[in-house]
């Protein structure tokens, strides 16, 4: 499995988003890869520096066609102290890798220091994860 964290940013207007012609980088990270490697993306909004000193918060978006390897990743962001959701098919990471942008433009706007994303709702045990 490749977990995918690429989030396509073009500086210097990283406030603003711009996704590659195949509209996901991790999209075009299978393509390179081949069908033959899982990729799984996910960690697009959680900030880098919180990750790498324990401090990050939030929920982890995880995608892939894989449903195992989704789980997979989940349970690694678990580990991390996260909460891992399962948000579908690859393509899906297109409103990941987007959002990423939008997080950049709130953190510089509200000077706030890695904001990141809380899905509300009662999501229990998944039907068929």
């Amino acid at each position: 499995i490749v977990v995918d964290t690429t989030v396509p940013l073009v500086p210097p207007k990283v406030a603003r988003v711009q996704l590659p012609p195949e509209d996901s980088a991790a999209v075009a990270g299978q393509a390179i890869l081949g069908q033959e490697v899982t990729v799984v993306s996910a960690f697009h909004n959680i900030a880098a520096h919180r990750l790498a000193d324990g401090s990050a918060e939030g929920d982890v978006l995880v995608f892939g066609d894989s449903k195992a390897a989704r789980a997979r990743v989940a349970t690694l962001a678990e580990a991390l102290g996260l909460r891992g959701l399962h948000g579908g098919v690859l393509a899906n990471s297109t409103a990941a890798e987007a959002l990423t942008s939008v997080l950049v433009f709130l953190n510089r706007f509200y000077g706030a220091d890695g904001a990141g994303l809380r899905i509300t709702g009662d999501l229990m045990q998944p039907k068929d994860a």
